[in-house]
């Protein structure tokens, strides 16, 4: 548990309320391969074209949630990375969406809450991530996928149809649906006008392909200048690339990507990840006015990769990269290939860094440094790059999904 939460956590130990009810969480960031991008109902969150990710193991970057229960609170409060922040409308949403779903809170044959009482208790609710927040690390996506387990625990919450809980989530940020399953996972678009149809659900678990690996470098940790919502609203509005690719790419691409990811056949999964990734930035730019995610660092990763893949030869690619509403690149590989991989990173971006340029909390990366490969840097074109900037590299893998941590409550019984 991040100190923060932990801190807080001990905090509320101190509640002297004997109604209340705690229960804590964690979820995972996902990136997608087959992207989202655009809403046909901006209420409900629907999306005008189905999506796939992977699912980013917790270990490198999660969110974590707490939230406690009670009549005794003044009011609902939410904080964010110690920040405190607004009940906005779809935190609301999704809690009135749970609320409807509540059951009761029972113990030893006894009713400690009715389900039509927790209208009656205000909530705590407080969030970490232990990664850049609207970055473009898909944070939106962690935080309400996290809410939405969390929450549907401490109510008791219990699907009627695999997948139901993805309909809640979904209503916080579309992404957020996706990060509640581990290994790969689809968002169908649907075509109920209530969105009953909309659901994530697992393509593959994330111990289907257990050498897979993810680097995310870090261009950027600030805060993005267009939001995901924002940028969505105007390219619906003037890009017509953007309905043809919902019309005629994306459902062809998916099942070519679900194929790949059964197969375990990495060329075509690579191809297909940069595909598509090039076909959302060509969205963005397709829009009026352009939205532009990318820097001169996401540029410098685009060409140096691509000049790298086309050094293997047909069939031989080594590293996908994949960018989302942001210009941190995440780039899928293979563990045969991490450690030349982040050899030519530290070349080409980590001159003069501190050895904890490198982020690996899970070890995946045994042994020690290695040269990055003379044809690749050359390749590569290694010389100056004004402008171009890596504040560190994230080394991960695919994992598991949201997770409750813990679960407690102060009635005497």
């Amino acid at each position: 548990m991040p100190r923060l939460l932990w801190l807080t956590a001990l905090r509320l130990c101190a509640f002297s309320a004997a109604d209340s009810v705690t229960v804590t969480c964690t979820a995972p960031v996902n990136i997608a391969v087959v992207k989202y991008w655009g809403k046909r109902d901006e209420r409900l969150i629907l999306p005008i074209n189905s999506s796939l990710s992977g699912t980013i193991h917790p270990a490198s970057m999660m969110a974590n949630t707490l939230i406690l229960a009670s009549r005794s609170l003044p009011h609902s409060s939410l904080t964010l990375n110690g920040q405190t922040e607004p009940i906005n409308k779809r935190l609301q949403a999704v809690i009135d969406a749970l609320q409807r779903r509540a059951q009761p809170l029972q113990q030893d044959g006894r009713t400690l809450i009715a389900a039509d009482e927790w209208s009656q208790y205000r909530l705590q609710i407080v969030s970490v991530n232990n990664f850049p927040t609207a970055a473009g690390l898909a944070s939106s996506a962690a935080g309400y996928a996290c809410f939405t387990k969390c929450l549907a625990e401490l109510y008791g919450v219990q699907e009627k149809y695999p997948g139901e809980l993805t309909t809640v989530a979904r209503q916080g940020s579309g992404s957020a649906c996706r990060s509640l399953y581990g290994g790969f996972v689809r968002w169908q678009q649907g075509s109920a006008a209530d969105g009953s149809d909309s659901i994530a659900s697992q393509v593959i678990d994330e111990r289907h392909w257990p050498d897979m690996r993810v680097l995310i470098l870090v261009a950027n940790r600030a805060q993005k200048e267009t939001s995901s919502t924002d940028g969505m609203q105007r390219s619906v509005a003037t890009s017509p690339f953007l309905a043809h690719r919902a019309a005629h790419i994306v459902e062809p691409r998916m099942r070519a990507m679900e194929q790949a990811l059964r197969a375990r056949d990495f060329s075509a999964f690579a191809r297909l990840t940069m595909q598509d990734s090039n076909s959302f930035h060509a969205t963005c730019l397709d829009t009026y006015p352009p939205i532009v995610y990318l820097n001169q660092t996401s540029q410098h990763v685009i060409a140096a990769l691509t000049a790298v893949n086309a050094l293997q030869g047909e069939g031989g690619e080594v590293a996908a990269y994949t960018f989302d509403a942001g210009p941190n690149a995440v780039v899928y590989c293979l563990e045969k290939d991490t450690r030349q991989l982040l050899a030519l990173f530290k070349a080409l971006y980590g001159e003069g860094e501190a050895q904890e340029w490198v982020y690996d909390p899970m070890r995946l990366v045994e042994g020690g440094a290695e040269e990055a490969k003379a044809e690749w840097l050359q390749a590569c074109g290694k010389g100056k790059r004004e402008g171009v900037k890596v504040h560190q590299i994230i080394v991960s893998r695919i994992g598991g999904g949201a997770e409750i941590t813990g679960r407690s409550h102060t009635f005497s019984v």
